[in-house]
């Protein structure tokens, strides 16, 4: 599937003859809004949008729950392309923190559908859509998981637990981007702002555990090396 965010466009009078699947995300998207669910939807709506009648939707998707599937695939694959592109215009720590952060919070500020798709679907919607979001999760967690340990390899700071310390940032991330739904333009800045700390919080003290981690070992080694030392 591609990660190119179909353009919303409103869905036009009469029924079409043909139409692809695009088509049919392109109708539900601009069905959506920060404060509607997919799940909320129903075909008869999504097929009315998408100008075709409602058998012609299943030509495409099983039900749905497939749509909705699609959709957050779609979603995800999106939001790693931009924050990959937001790590690439950044080199030190805190500047990937930083840039990743406004990135996502740009999207986020610009209304994209897709994203709030991200963040609403997985404490609202469905098994089936929990289980995608879960995946989608899965895969930052994991990219995150390569970028800290590089990081911590170039700077030798040490990293507690990569995959846990991945977990943590992305966990806070989406679950804080799914409250700034219904933020205001003048509050975006500020809880950026908090984003950036909290995930710095959670960095430092990842390093702070590893680098104990290793005096402790080194202090072991040395007691056993010279037990006379500690006598």
């Amino acid at each position: 599937m591609s990660s190119h965010i179909p353009t919303v466009q409103p869905g036009s009078p009469g029924r079409k003859q043909v139409i692809s699947r695009d088509d049919i995300i392109q109708a539900t998207l601009h069905l959506l809004g920060p404060h509607r669910s997919v799940s909320t939807l129903s075909l008869r709506e999504v097929a009315r949008e998408a100008g075709i009648a409602p058998n012609s939707f299943y030509r495409h998707f099983r039900d749905l729950d497939e749509l909705t599937v699609a959709l957050i695939d779609l979603a995800g694959e999106s939001l790693r392309q931009l924050i990959a592109e937001a790590r690439q215009r950044a080199s030190a720590e805190h500047s990937v923190v930083q840039a990743c952060t406004d990135a996502f919070m740009d999207r986020l500020r610009a209304d994209d559908p897709l994203l709030h798709l991200l963040l609403r679907e997985g404490s609202v919607g469905s098994p089936a859509f929990k289980q995608a979001i879960e995946r989608q999760l899965t895969f930052f967690e994991e990219q995150l998981r390569l970028d800290l340990m590089h990081l911590a390899e170039l700077k030798q700071t040490g990293l507690h637990e990569p995959a846990l310390t991945a977990k943590a940032i992305t966990r806070l991330v989406f679950a804080m981007g799914a409250t700034a739904l219904d933020l205001s333009e003048d509050q975006y800045a500020e809880f950026s702002r908090q984003i950036v700390a909290m995930v710095r919080i959670i960095i430092s003290g990842t390093q702070t555990l590893a680098n104990g981690s290793g005096t402790q070992r080194a202090q072991k080694v040395q007691a056993v090396s010279n037990p006379m030392s500690t006598g």
